[in-house]
């Protein structure tokens, strides 16, 4: 392997493992403020108990993520130093109102919520735990924003001169509707995620006869979070979808392995291509979806991969630019299959739990064992589907991956922190799970500790 094999492994490992841990705590900020407004609004220990357990999971979760994300912004200047000299005037402005408005508001009010209990009267406490979940918000669309131009440049000019690509309108790359898209999609897909770890925890509490009083509520607000989210997120995708056929129509014909362009072209359930990915030996579709998914109409023509590699060879010049399709075609459906099976899992068990019932026996441990992971694995692979079907291009019609590179780092240079950040990760793989075990494991803070903190605070300021 050459340094620009395991420089975009590199890249694809720290995104995908960072990625675990962002939509956790987007959804889960938003989840604790909840859980600790049903507290402020109705003075039910419950709820309190619920909110300060579960924010040991989110803080736990936010920590890791910041660790995990920091090595990003090193391997731009390091491994992809040409990348970053070319399009940095513009890839780097969202970025910095991530870190110097985003970041510093989310980290500063949640400190703010670490602190303040029983120091900050409880409306204006609770206040910080919502103004730092939606700095969550803030910092997720700032960072898809800057994704958004790799995928469709906007609001730039190219200098020539310097060889370079210059910023000139950066209200072009904060709003156009590539960024918009993308937000909407990854949003419910976080609140997904958080719901299904929520609930799950709150399942393996019932299962274990602990605090039901505690897990009976979140599982189901878990649940239904998870239902409703992948509702919107099937909305959002729709138009995601269009969106795509409009600007990158190869990754949407890589996505449905359509090598020729059709009317009426079928959605691909199943689909058996050559080793090369070059045509398709058998196929299993419905008819005419995938037009209409595409362009909203059922008659519609999606462009095909072969006819798409003989427009862009005339407008690019001569080259491949097909991605690999099989990992286009099946990080596609593995990225709706997982978010599906997490969605009716949560439908069952809201079925099975109507009437004040809960759910019994071996199968509802497993499975709630099982959600959390689902929604992961479909983030994981909805982000191995977004980056990899627009290859060859780093900067889709600007710069291809292979020019983005650094040029003066070595295979061994890369190899060598492949290895390091690989470990490295294990180890913050470990930590993260033993931290989580061990929060589930110790459980909420026992009935009435916060009324004994409350009193003997109240005793100390006398003193």
């Amino acid at each position: 392997m050459n340094a620009l094999s395991l420089a975009r492994w590199q890249f694809a490992i720290t995104t995908v493992y960072h990625f675990i841990f962002v939509p956790i705590t987007i959804g889960s900020g938003f989840l604790v403020a909840g859980l600790q407004t049903a507290w402020v609004r109705t003075s039910k220990e419950k709820y309190l108990r619920a909110t300060k357990f579960f924010g040991k999971l989110f803080l736990i979760n936010f920590a890791i993520g910041v660790v995990t994300g920091i090595v990003q912004e090193f391997q731009f200047g390091m491994n992809w130093s040409s990348y970053s000299r070319f399009v940095g005037d513009i890839f780097g402005a969202p970025l910095a109102m991530e870190g110097l408005l985003a970041f510093f508001l989310e980290s500063t009010f949640l400190g703010l919520w670490i602190f303040g209990w029983d120091r900050l009267p409880k409306k204006v406490h609770l206040a910080t735990i919502w103004i730092a979940a939606t700095g969550t918000l803030l910092s997720a669309y700032f960072i898809l924003a800057a994704n958004a131009f790799m995928q469709h440049p906007v609001g730039y000019v190219l200098n020539q001169t310097r060889g370079r690509a210059e910023l000139t309108n950066i209200m072009k790359v904060l709003t156009q509707n590539t960024a918009y898209s993308a937000f909407l999609h990854t949003i419910p897909s976080a609140f997904l995620t958080a719901g299904a770890l929520f609930a799950g925890v709150a399942g393996w509490m019932i299962v274990k006869g602990r605090d039901a009083d505690i897990a009976r509520p979140v599982l189901k607000a878990g649940l239904i979070t998870v239902v409703i989210s992948f509702l919107i997120v099937g909305v959002s995708g729709d138009y995601t979808a269009r969106i795509m056929t409009k600007q990158q129509p190869m990754k949407m014909a890589a996505a449905e392995a359509l090598y020729d362009s059709k009317a009426n072209a079928p959605f691909s359930i199943f689909t058996i291509g050559t080793l090369d990915g070059s045509r398709p030996v058998f196929q299993i579709g419905i008819p005419s979806m995938l037009s209409f998914m595409s362009t909203g109409n059922f008659n519609g023509v999606v462009e095909g991969v072969n006819d798409l590699q003989k427009q862009y060879t005339a407008k690019y010049g001569a080259g491949n630019y097909k991605p690999n399709i099989p990992l286009a075609y099946w990080s596609f459906r593995l990225m709706i299959g997982f978010g599906a099976i997490a969605t009716l899992l949560a439908a069952l068990v809201l079925w099975l739990m109507r009437k004040g019932r809960l759910p019994k026996g071996r199968w509802f441990g497993i499975s709630m064992i099982v959600l959390p992971f689902l929604p992961i694995l479909a983030n994981s692979f909805g982000w191995i589907f977004t980056e990899s079907a627009r290859q060859p291009w780093v900067v889709f019609g600007l710069m291809k991956t292979a020019d983005g590179v650094s040029p003066t780092v070595n295979t061994g240079s890369v190899a060598f922190t492949v290895v390091v950040f690989t470990l490295l990760y294990g180890l913050l793989a470990v930590i993260e799970f033993g931290l989580i075990r061990r929060t589930i494991k110790v459980g909420p803070e026992p009935e009435g500790m916060h009324a004994k903190a409350e009193e003997a605070s109240t005793l100390v300021m006398a003193y």
